[in-house]
């Protein structure tokens, strides 16, 4: 395939944040790659840089081939201007059946449509794509793997969704202790292959440790001879040449050990691994008396000559977990409006005087974008203060973020910043729509297991099939301008398997190189370890 672009020693910050340095990476024609990295880590600016939006501090972008057209779907956008629409574009949008209204009275993932339509209707040589996968239903999304799979141009494209980056990444750039590592073959390629080279290191360095051990104790046993030579060389009289020249010796010895010391260190220099990102929070709930949270009678809503549902009746009690299910655009973030009162229709809807809810939006521009951390969750005292930046220390922040203006933070950090407020409050019911929206690998699973042990009222709007499985156990379904209430079916359709045993492998080796670096005494091996046996189990009981 023919080069078109190389990118050399790339060097970014953000204020004084070093986002990343020392960049080298290479994009080939046809090349669909993958960046992925946790929140904050540079991802989105990267793709900035490519687009020529921002300069880099050092280094330069090289482009191989001349008058590249060059084409960004951001991941979120307060509006959208698309006139005079292409015949291409009329068609994709026809396709993903995005109706005919201003872009502001579409849902999230309507307006995600609309921006990926024109972005590949353009057939750009060069198309960026960040975070296309976010809001969109299952349906939405095989047309979107179609559309990457068929396209004749190079795509670079923004993902924590590990199973659609399997499905289209060629190559993987990854973002990690601010370098990137750029690797050929798909997310789950390279992690298999980011395992092998961890444990490799981890061992090298636990060598180069030992060696070094070794080495320091000879040359401590050696300073105490050399010591002991030095002072009976002084005391004894007729052999001070003998302990004298026994001294010198012994500090020969010294220097010798030490420069082979040196020698041997600055020949491996091997560092120590990395610990793993990791997110830490909890949410918790007051216990509330009372058997209903919510009760709808007749509730209609429209918007114009469409109608997203009609004459509905149903009932929420404290403590049901519910997922709340339908197509993009069929009024899922509506009805949770609805309920908190931002959005009136028709019919009566009940909500408990004794709630504590606590709504999340999907929204990521409803923060006061230039207020700092610091100023969004001003508290008096020290020890209140002391909690709150400890909170954001879980949650992957720096400190210096602590007094940044969120507009200069990723999308997924300002997200965390949303989750901080019901993490500090105890909130009884929450209602989350697409909570796991631009989360990192390691936020998504500690948001997941968190929501797993509330004990409050859940109410989650979700297109991830497994995060709602871990987290909920009923769901309404909204479908053909009704909504129906339904137990949660846990039992994978056929053509669900393929994804849960990609899911499934994908864990399993995660942990496996947890393990790898562990020794069976270590604290948190046995935990581990069995859920490294759980996961084999359930592998088997798909394949039969």
């Amino acid at each position: 395939m023919k080069e078109i672009m190389k990118l050399h020693n790339i060097r970014y910050e953000v204020g004084d944040q070093l986002l990343f340095e020392k960049v080298n990476a290479s994009v080939q024609q046809e090349d669909v790659i993958g960046i992925i990295g946790n929140n904050g880590a540079g991802k989105s600016t990267l793709l900035h840089l490519l687009k020529e939006d921002i300069k880099p501090a050092d280094g330069q972008i090289q482009w191989l081939t001349r008058d590249l057209d060059v084409v960004f779907v951001v991941q979120e956008a307060k509006t959208h201007f698309s006139a005079n629409k292409s015949v291409e574009e009329t068609r994709l949008l026809e396709k993903w059946s995005v109706p005919v209204l201003p872009y502001e009275h579409l849902s999230g993932g309507e307006k995600l449509k609309v921006r990926l339509a024109q972005g590949f209707a353009r057939e750009a040589d060069l198309l960026l794509l960040d975070e296309p996968t976010n809001h969109l239903d299952s349906q939405s999304l095989d047309l979107l793997q179609k559309h990457i799979k068929e396209y004749k141009g190079t795509i670079i494209l923004v993902s924590h969704d590990r199973y659609f980056l399997d499905a289209v990444a060629t190559k993987i750039w990854a973002i990690e202790d601010k370098k990137l590592i750029e690797h050929k073959g798909n997310y789950s390629d390279y992690m298999k292959a980011r395992n092998e080279k961890r444990l490799v290191q981890q061992r090298e360095y636990e060598k180069q440790q030992k060696m070094t051990e070794q080495i320091q104790g000879q040359i401590k046993e050696l300073n105490t001879w050399s010591q002991k030579a030095h002072a009976q060389s002084t005391k004894k009289e007729g052999v001070k040449e003998y302990y004298r020249v026994k001294a010198k010796r012994m500090d020969a010895q010294v220097k010798s050990k030490q420069k082979r010391l040196e020698k041997e260190l600055a020949k491996r220099n091997v560092e120590a691994v990395t610990e793993e990102h990791s997110v830490q929070f909890s949410i918790t709930a007051n216990n509330k008396v009372g058997k209903r949270f919510l009760e709808v009678k007749g509730l209609s809503k429209s918007f114009g000559e469409r109608t997203l549902f009609q004459d509905v009746h149903f009932t929420i009690k404290h403590g049901e977990r519910i997922a709340l299910k339908g197509a993009n655009g069929s009024g899922k973030s509506t009805l949770l409006k609805m309920i908190v009162g931002s959005v009136i229709g028709k019919g009566d809807i009940w909500v408990s005087p004794a709630a504590n809810i606590g709504y999340l939006s999907q929204e990521v521009f409803d923060l006061p974008l230039d207020s700092t951390p610091e100023q969004l969750f001003y508290k008096e005292t020290f020890e209140e203060r002391g909690r709150v930046q400890t909170l954001m220390k879980h949650l992957g922040f720096t400190a210096a973020q602590w007094r940044e203006p969120i507009e200069l933070m990723s999308m997924g950090e300002r997200v965390k910043c949303k989750l901080m407020a019901y993490i500090l409050e105890d909130k009884d019911i929450l209602l989350l729509d697409e909570p796991t929206n631009h989360l990192d690998l390691a936020s998504r699973e500690q948001l997941e297991e968190t929501l797993a042990q509330y004990k409050g009222t859940l109410l989650i709007v979700s297109h991830d099939r497994y995060f709602l499985e871990k987290t909920t156990t009923s769901q309404l379904v909204i479908t053909d301008t009704g909504i129906r209430k339904q137990w949660q079916s846990h039992a994978p359709a056929r053509d669900d398997k393929k994804e849960l045993r990609l899911k499934l492998e994908t864990e399993r080796q995660e942990i496996l190189g947890k393990l790898s670096f562990m020794l069976p005494q270590d604290k948190e091996y046995p935990e581990l370890d069995a859920k490294f046996n759980e996961l084999t189990k359930k592998l088997k009981e798909l394949s039969n």
